[in-house]
């Protein structure tokens, strides 16, 4: 993968992720769908889980900002770290179930 796929692949990631966070709490039925595409397109990319966590702190930087901003406190972004949590949970899960076959 050249360097410009990969940069374009780190965006669209980065906005799947956006939209799995925004959503991961509400009654979206189609969350689950949503992260198991992302997971798959984690592990068949072959983006490290460091990357994964960059990602992840980034957008919740974004979001903290964006709370300040708006006089509200960011404590609530705490919770977001089960998001992280499932994300790896999963792509770890695909690892084993690869290195089975």
């Amino acid at each position: 993968m050249s360097l410009i796929e990969k940069q374009k692949l780190i965006q669209q990631l980065k906005a799947d992720y956006r939209h799995i966070l925004i959503n991961y709490f509400t009654n979206d039925t189609e969350i689950l769908l949503k992260i198991e595409k992302f997971i798959s397109i984690l592990f068949y990319a072959n983006i490290p889980v460091p990357q994964i966590i960059e990602i992840h702190m980034e957008i919740m930087d974004e979001f903290s900002t964006q709370l300040k901003l708006e006089g509200r406190d960011n404590e609530t972004l705490i919770d977001y770290r089960l998001t992280l949590v499932d994300i790896l949970a999963h792509l770890c899960e695909i690892y084993r179930s690869s290195m089975n076959r």
